[in-house]
């Protein structure tokens, strides 16, 4: 049960902080991306060297699928794991609309957007760039948390990778990489967020099934 209430917990404060750094600041400048994706980061070194030790702090269902994939957890912890991370990105969600007041705003992922190039975010753009930046955040953390000597530098470089991502997928998505992040704040935003978060469903959960099955066969040393 610890392990199940540290995800929870975990992907709260993901969806509270990272998002509502997002909402308040605003995406909009370069400082707005630099902060949303920081944040982002931060959250996870904050939480990988809390709870990581009870629960690997997964707070991403993309992530506990992969690792379900290489054999590192029983299938029942993973559902419960799912389960512990939608219910907390829920309330994450919840909490901050309730302190700001409004349930229109709350970091929800979208596309549509125009790039400063002129190109539009259409809907293939958008899976895409989710297939691909979860793709890549996956993969290192399946590499850096397989040897127990990486443990002390582990939280470190995933949040250094997910704010990466965040620097470049912001523009284009808002970027997911995470269901239960983006599912969250769709429900509770509704309206286009809603139609359109099957997109950040299916695209963490193929590029983390991609990234496991990369590891598991090009990178993993055999024993």
């Amino acid at each position: 049960m610890k392990k199940y209430i540290s995800e929870f917990v975990g992907t709260f404060a993901l969806t509270f902080f990272a998002c509502g750094v997002a909402v308040v600041v605003g995406c909009g400048t370069s400082a707005g991306i630099l902060a949303t994706s920081l944040a982002f980061g931060l959250v996870i070194v904050a939480m990988a060297y809390s709870i990581g030790n009870v629960s690997g702090c997964h707070i991403n269902p993309a992530v506990t699928i992969a690792m379900r994939i290489d054999n590192r957890m029983t299938t029942k912890d993973a559902v419960l794991y799912i389960v512990s991370q939608i219910l907390g990105a829920f309330c994450g969600s919840l909490v901050l609309a309730l302190c700001l007041g409004s349930f229109e705003a709350l970091g929800a992922n979208g596309y549509g957007t125009i790039l400063p190039n002129g190109t539009e975010v259409t809907l293939l753009i958008a899976l895409l760039v989710e297939v691909i930046l979860t793709f890549f955040f996956i993969t290192v953390i399946m590499a850096v948390t397989s040897k127990k000597e990486h443990s002390s530098i582990a939280g470190i470089v995933i949040g250094l990778t997910l704010t990466l991502v965040h620097l470049i997928g912001i523009s284009f998505t808002g970027t997911s990489v995470n269901p239960a992040r983006s599912l969250a704040p769709a429900i509770l935003q509704a309206g286009d967020a809603l139609t359109q978060v099957w997109v950040f469903i299916v695209g963490p959960i193929l590029g983390g099934i991609l990234a496991a099955l990369f590891y598991k066969f090009v990178l993993k040393e055999k024993k």
